[in-house]
Formats: structure tokens, sequence, C-alpha cells
């Protein structure tokens, strides 16, 4: 499937909603971990089709849900600060034309390590590491 610029820019806001506060190579470990999912070798993906497909799929990243605070900036209505927007677009870019490697061990699911307590789903998934304020994990039940 042909990554179009719709792809690019999804991927560079969620980035941005998910992990603005990260540095280039915690963002490009969160980038890594959608790319994870949308290369995830099925026909008819669970995870939806496409980066734009993955990212804006309900429920899976809480920045996308309606209710989320950064709702409103991913969608334009309020402006996402240039430099911010910039440097996610980076690591999505880099992401999406291969140009690092995965840095998670084929993570398809993260968490913030500030979160009180883990996910349900964290129990039984292999962690695989810890890139910034994140805990990657992947063979998640």
């Amino acid at each position: 499937m042909p990554v179009t610029d719709k792809d690019r820019d999804i991927l560079a806001r969620t980035l941005w909603g998910e992990a603005r506060g990260e540095s280039l190579a915690g963002q490009i470990a969160v980038a890594w971990t959608i790319r994870n999912r949308v290369n995830d070798g099925k026909e008819k993906s669970w995870w939806g089709e496409g980066y734009a497909g993955v990212c804006q799929k309900p429920y899976q990243f809480s920045c996308w849900n309606k209710t989320d605070p950064n709702y409103a900036f991913l969608i334009g209505i309020k402006q996402i600060p240039f430099r911010e927007l910039a440097q996610a677009r980076i690591a999505a870019d880099q992401v999406i034309d291969g140009k690092v490697p995965d840095p998670t061990g084929g993570a398809t699911h993260y968490y913030a390590a500030a979160m009180m307590k883990a996910p349900a789903w964290a129990k039984g998934a292999k962690q695989t590491v810890k890139i910034g304020g994140h805990v990657f994990f992947r063979d998640v039940p």
C-alpha cells in the first residue's frame, strides 16, 4: 500500500498528540510502534489500513478521541506550535522512509511510564524497552 501525504501528516499529528514532550528518539519509537501495526503482515488488519487508518482507528491512540484535549489541535481547530510539529514530521518521515531502525524490538503497544498503574493489556505482554517516558511491548495477548 503506497504511503500518501495524508498518511505522513496524520502520523506526525499522532506523534505530536501522543509524544510531543519526547525527544526525537522518543517520537521515533512511538512512530515505529505505529509502523509495526501498519506492517503486521495480515491482509485485512484489525489495526486499520495504512498509517492514517491505524492512527485514527477508534480507541487505539487517545489523542484522536473526540473528548481528548489534543483533538482540536489534531484536526486543525487550534494551531500546533510550528517547531513541535516540525519535529514530529521529521520523526514520521524518518520512520516511514526507513531511515532509522526500529528501537522498540518490534513493539506494537506502549504506555506512558508516568501512569500510576499499567494497563490491563500489559499483563502477559513482552516488555521490549523503555525510551523516554514510554514503555514498549510486543506479543500482547
